[in-house]
C-alpha cells in the first residue's frame, strides 16, 4: 500500500541529509573553535549521517517508482542524483582513510587537504544543483497531472523551498571559503 507521504520522503531525506546536514558538516569544520581532532570527528559524523540519509532518500525514490509503475533513471535529476551520492560516498571514504583512520602521513594530509576541500565543495554544489532540478521536476509533474495554478500555493511552496535551498548552499560555500575563527592554538597568543 502506497501512502502519499512515501512520495515526500525522497525530497525530505535528501534536503535534510545532503543539503542541510552536509552543509552543517562543511561549516562545522571551519567554524567551531574546538581542537582539530574534535572538529574532524564532528565533520565526519555529520557527513556520515548525511550520506545515510541520502542513500535512504534514493532508496525511497526507487521504491516509490517501482511500486507506482514509474520508470527509474529517466531524468537529468535522477542521473545527477546517483552521481552525487556516489561522489559523496567516495569523498567520505577518502576523508575517513586519509584524515581520520588510519590516517596518512602529515605531509600527505597537508598536500591532499586543499583537494579534499575543493572536491567536497564541488560535490556539495552538485547536490544543491541536483536538488534545484528536483524542485523543477516536481513542479513539472504538478503542472501536468493536476493542472497546477501558475501562482498556486503548491507552486509557491516548491519555488520558495528551492530559493531557500540555493541561498543556503551559497551561504555554506561562502562560509567554507572565508577566514575561520582562530584555532585553539591561536587563543594562547591573545
Amino acid at each position: 500500500m502506497n501512502f502519499p507521504s512515501e512520495n515526500l520522503l525522497h525530497p525530505v531525506l535528501m534536503l535534510i541529509g545532503l543539503i542541510i546536514i552536509g552543509g552543517e558538516a562543511i561549516i562545522s569544520y571551519k567554524s567551531l573553535p574546538l581542537k582539530k581532532e574534535v572538529k574532524k570527528l564532528i565533520h565526519m559524523v555529520l557527513h556520515k549521517i548525511a550520506l545515510i540519509l541520502g542513500i535512504t532518500g534514493i532508496y525511497t525514490a526507487f521504491k516509490f517508482h517501482n511500486e507506482s509503475g514509474i520508470p527509474n533513471m529517466y531524468s537529468l535529476h535522477s542521473w545527477l542524483g546517483i552521481g552525487v551520492i556516489v561522489l559523496y560516498g567516495i569523498q567520505w571514504i577518502f576523508g575517513f582513510v586519509i584524515f581520520l583512520y588510519p590516517g596518512a602521513s602529515s605531509t600527505l594530509r597537508v598536500n591532499l587537504r586543499p583537494w579534499h576541500v575543493l572536491y567536497g565543495l564541488v560535490v556539495y554544489l552538485l547536490a544543491v544543483g541536483t536538488a534545484s532540478l528536483g524542485f523543477l521536476e516536481k513542479l513539472t509533474f504538478l503542472q501536468n497531472s493536476a493542472g497546477l495554478a501558475k501562482y498556486g500555493s503548491e507552486a509557491f511552496l516548491v519555488n520558495f523551498t528551492a530559493i531557500v535551498t540555493i541561498l543556503y548552499g551559497i551561504f555554506v560555500v561562502l562560509s567554507a571559503i572565508s577566514q575561520g575563527p582562530p584555532s585553539d592554538d591561536d587563543y594562547a597568543h591573545i
